[in-house]
């Protein structure tokens, strides 16, 4: 029995050969496309399940109405936690300090480095490969290394490391090594080459509001989470209100601080902030969601092919039935049909994804393999799934055949076969135009940030970030002092300026600011501690007033220019806001004067709101030791000799034996468009992909149901019909189709895109013309496709299809 079905589906197969390898070519694509998002989402899903106790590990993070949710928390909040709250076992805090330099005699080794506390290897139990954890950070003299820093500086002598002095080269310290660590061979977000002791605890331990470290709890198994994170809350919000009296303004009891818990494990995708390395969840979500649709694209034009093939195999069913097979064993020789296709498809998919997976990787940053063997369980148990649910409509179909209608030949009219394979071609239109509408709304939201005026002009300009140093002697403000006076004699260099938050980067540093008038208002601004000439370098735009002279005290003391946003928050206009006063955070009792409102300038990306930023010298308090960077407009004469005499300075007196690294300041900027437009190149692919299963699908099946129809198309021929006229009768019903299908899925992709647009600060209001564009661009593909098959049978043999009548 199974080697007659075998032969049966062969020769089917051969005699459909078209729409056979059209359903392959289709199901592997889907397959494909769908298999390179899912590895995506498993890879991501899989950080930090290497931490034994990861069940009982929270990330703590901080939200108000002022900061939004942020991934920092202060010190006492996680260390006086500790000791208060029961339920917490164990706290530990860590930062990530970028890259330094280590050195030990002649070698050397640049890497990122971790500050942290000893109770960091209690919650990420990193492989020991030398000395003691414990009390390895009890002081500010001691650091632990990764094994591959160990081995750059010690080389095959690294297990007799421990107690050795090493200097970091980036603050001018020596450290003693007390422990060398292998790093997790899991996907993880903590892989420092080293970690010391944070040398910034003991200023911080009554900083109730000061947010600057990551923090961790670890809770007793059993707590209810939703408990804690409330205990929490009500203890940030009495330290707010004790804040808010030393300073002398209100809080607001609706809009209080709340502090979340979430889980390490699930920290990389389900941060509510922007996590430490956070993944773009819904991005993911979204993309796995489109390409279920692409498969399920596929899976029903396997269907409407299948079903458009009936026809042809009716007579076969009726035979079958009458010599007494019964309707499972139909059902199930038309499964195992489907399932042969699909499993071809299987494999082919698998060949695509290993091609193209390496391109995929280098598009991700990313390095995954396809070595989960859990993979190839949930794909194949998808493929069996896929197989059923795409074969049974038409297995169904087929074996509920009547013999006697079957066997008269009359069943290639039949209503409910065209209603069935009318309302499947309209679910697979519908499915295109909802993807045209998606993706030419997203190409016109991402142009429009690509050019949205910035409040800045970038051009030539270049940023170099400096290795900081130690606090003690204004190390940072110095060196930038000695750099910035150097690179000026440079030939090509035209200007030089700095500033503590740099564009593209974000701004940071942020601080609460009253009137000086009015104590009940109040703002959460950002510190912009500049160089002289920085809003002139960057062509800054005033509203009102003027910028800060460096030549009078009074400015470079107290003097202030602000943003719109900041003079809005505070509830002025840029004119009103002239001339006054207010009280800073940062600055104790000194009153800060507005001399000036400029336009806004975007730091963070288009995405992001404005920040209320306050500008102002930054020789003039602690905010001089954040200078760690250096921006410098180079001539347009000779951009490529200027960055080559730079480079050379940089690599042989400003900072010899580092890596030199800058970038564009335009550039740097549109990085933070990378994740929208990865975005817009991802969907502009799946589109095509859509568009081009689609149209196979279609062009199959139109051809089915033309060459059904070459006997009505030889009898108008004969009595006089043009070619013009019959064409349009074989099109214009799935024209219809396509219509119906372009103004059903109008609702959904509104309301997809419109909750896609809810990500933007800044965005385009709903257009009307890719709705339009949609149905036009649909009208015209499906007139051409099918239009194309309807032509090839105008040129029928007449005698051909007119002999038998």
């Amino acid at each position: 029995m199974l080697k007659n079905w075998l032969k049966i589906a062969f020769i089917n197969y051969r005699k459909n050969w078209l729409s056979t390898i059209i359903n392959v070519l289709g199901l592997s694509v889907g397959l494909c496309v769908f298999l390179l998002i899912f590895i995506h989402w498993q890879d991501e899903k899989s950080y930090e399940q290497w931490i034994p106790d990861k069940e009982n590990i929270y990330f703590v993070e901080n939200g108000n109405a002022a900061f939004g949710i942020i991934s920092s928390s202060s010190y006492p909040e996680i260390f006086v936690s500790k000791e208060k709250f029961s339920e917490i076992e164990d706290a530990t805090i860590l930062n990530d300090w970028g890259k330094q330099k280590l050195s030990f005699g002649g070698n050397s080794a640049y890497t990122s480095g971790t500050a942290s506390v000893d109770s960091f290897f209690r919650f990420f139990t990193f492989e020991k490969v030398a000395g003691n954890f414990q009390n390895a950070l009890s002081d500010d003299g001691k650091i632990a290394l990764s094994l591959e820093t160990a081995r750059l500086l010690f080389g095959d002598d690294y297990l007799n490391a421990i107690g050795k002095s090493i200097k970091n080269d980036s603050n001018e310290k020596n450290y003693v090594v007390t422990a060398i660590y292998k790093l997790p061979e899991g996907n993880t977000v903590f892989k420092p080459g080293f970690i010391y002791r944070n040398p910034y605890l003991e200023q911080s331990k009554d900083q109730w509001t000061s947010y600057s470290y990551n923090g961790f709890f670890k809770v007793k198994p059993g707590t209810d989470i939703q408990v804690l994170e409330h205990k929490l809350s009500k203890q940030m919000q009495e330290q707010d209100k004790i804040s808010a009296k030393e300073f002398g303004y209100k809080t607001d009891d609706k809009k209080q601080t709340a502090v979340y818990l979430t889980p390490v494990s699930k920290m990389k995708l389900d941060a509510r902030s922007d996590g430490i390395s956070k993944g773009d969840k819904k991005s993911i979500m979204i993309l796995l969601g489109l390409s279920v649709l692409i498969l399920a694209l596929s899976g029903i034009n396997l269907i409407n092919l299948k079903t458009a093939q009936a026809s042809q195999r009716a007579k076969e069913v009726g035979v079958r039935k009458v010599v007494g097979s019964s309707k499972t064993a139909l059902v199930l020789q038309f499964l195992l049909e489907t399932f042969m296709i699909c499993l071809v498809a299987y494999v082919v998919a698998f060949a695509m994804v290993e091609l193209l997976l390496p391109s995929y990787n280098k598009f991700l940053s990313k390095d995954i393999k396809l070595i989960d063997p859990n993979l190839f369980i949930y794909t194949g148990l998808l493929l069996i799934v896929f197989s059923l649910i795409s074969g049974l409509i038409p297995a169904l179909y087929l074996s509920n055949f009547k013999p006697i209608n079957t066997l008269k030949g009359n069943f290639a009219r039949s209503k409910n076969g065209i209603w069935l394979r009318n309302s499947i071609l309209t679910l697979q239109l519908i499915i295109s135009s909802f993807f045209i509408i998606c993706s030419l709304i997203i190409h016109a939201q991402v142009g429009y940030m690509m050019n949205k005026d910035l409040g800045f002009k970038g051009d030539q300009a270049i940023q170099i970030n400096f290795k900081k140093g130690s606090w003690e002697n204004n190390f940072n403000v110095n060196k930038y002092k000695r750099l910035k006076a150097e690179l000026a004699r440079i030939p090509g260099v035209k200007d030089i300026t700095g500033s503590v938050n740099s564009i593209g980067n974000g701004t940071a540093n942020a601080s609460i600011v009253k009137l000086s008038t009015d104590t009940t208002k109040t703002a959460q601004t950002m510190l912009g501690g500049i160089d002289e000439n920085f809003l002139k370098f960057y062509k800054v735009k005033f509203v009102s007033g003027r910028d800060l002279d460096w030549k009078k005290a009074s400015d470079t003391i107290n003097g202030a220019v602000v943003n719109e946003t900041f003079a809005g928050k505070l509830g002025y206009n840029p004119n009103t806001a002239l001339g006054k006063e207010f009280f800073t955070g940062w600055d104790g009792k000194k009153k800060y004067k507005i001399l000036g409102v400029v336009k806004d300038v975007n730091y963070s990306g288009v995405n992001q709101p404005v920040e209320p930023i306050v500008y102002f010298n930054y020789d003039r308090n602690w905010v001089k030791n954040n200078m760690n960077n250096l921006q410098i407009k180079v001539s347009e004469n000779d951009i490529n000799g200027t960055l080559e005499r730079i480079k050379e300075f940089w690599t042989t007196k400003a900072e010899p034996g580092y890596p030199y690294d800058f970038e564009f300041v335009d550039k740097q900027f549109a990085k933070t468009f990378e994740k929208f437009q990865k975005q817009q190149t991802l969907f502009t692919i799946l589109n095509i992909v859509v568009l081009v299963i689609a149209l196979l699908g279609l062009f199959a099946l139109s051809s089915l149901l033309i060459e059904q129809k070459l006997k009505d198309v030889a009898i108008k021929k004969t009595l006089g019909a043009d070619e013009k006229t019959i064409v349009w009768d074989l099109t214009k019903r799935f024209l219809l189709i396509c219509v119906l299908a372009v103004f059903i899925s109008i609702p959904f992709g509104y309301y997809a895109m419109n909750e896609w647009l809810k990500d933007f600060a800044y965005r385009i209001d709903m257009p009307v013309w890719p709705y339009v564009l949609s149905l036009v661009l649909l009208l015209i593909l499906t007139f051409i496709v099918v239009s194309f098959k309807a032509y090839r049978a105008t040129k029928i043999n007449l005698v051909k299809y007119l002999k038998y009548e």
